[in-house]
């Protein structure tokens, strides 16, 4: 399956959750896409129906395809300990969703294309795939091209906030990650106990 490229603000207000991060989806019309409206009446969602919304909550969050989503789920079930939370941190971890926590991009999409032009450096090297699992004591910095862009100049003023388990040098325009992040510095917003029950019909 192709990555979807389709309007986010849809799919935003059919799972009823904030893909861009910023919430404007669903201020203005916060409820489910479709002609009716906010009178349409839906249906009770099954069990299954519940795990699958769940499941692609976290997928269009950060932007997987199908493929690769279940392979890093799978990934996670062979890790030692709660292979919910070790799932939620290998997504974490993925380079394109680090270079959006450190401000580098507005937008996960837009934090994936940085690293796809090969704008985003690891420890020093150029790194151009998003996917590309970082480790703590990993530092993630930008091209000598991309500190000058505007694009990367205003996403890092309008940062609001920077997690704990990354430290930020405002003079190199470089990230550091300290550590592992923690299930309370995850998505809180998605159950990943629905995403494992899932993966294991």
């Amino acid at each position: 399956m192709a990555r979807y490229t389709g309007p986010t603000w849809r799919v935003s207000r059919r799972l009823g959750i904030s893909l861009s991060g910023t919430g404007k989806e669903l201020r203005k019309r916060p409820y489910p896409p479709g002609q009716h409206g906010p009178a349409s009446q839906r249906r009770k969602l099954t069990e299954y129906g519940l795990q699958l919304q769940e499941k692609q909550k976290l997928r269009f969050m950060y932007g997987l395809t199908e493929r690769q989503f279940a392979n890093l789920f799978r990934k996670a079930s062979r890790m030692k300990g709660n292979t919910g939370e070790n799932f939620l941190r290998l997504l974490e971890l993925r380079l394109d969703n680090i270079v959006y926590r450190l401000g580098f991009a507005r937008t996960r999409r837009g934090a994936r294309q940085l690293v796809n032009h090969g704008h985003v450096t690891v420890n020093g090297r150029r790194v151009d795939i998003p996917s590309y699992q970082l480790r703590p004591g990993d530092v993630v910095g930008l091209t000598e091209k991309a500190r000058q862009m505007v694009v990367v100049r205003d996403a890092l003023a309008q940062r609001a906030y920077l997690p704990e388990y990354l430290s930020f040098d405002e003079h190199k325009l470089e990230g550091t990650l300290l550590r592992l992040p923690e299930r309370s510095e995850l998505p809180q917003e998605i159950q990943e106990t629905l995403v494992v029950e899932f993966y294991s019909r």
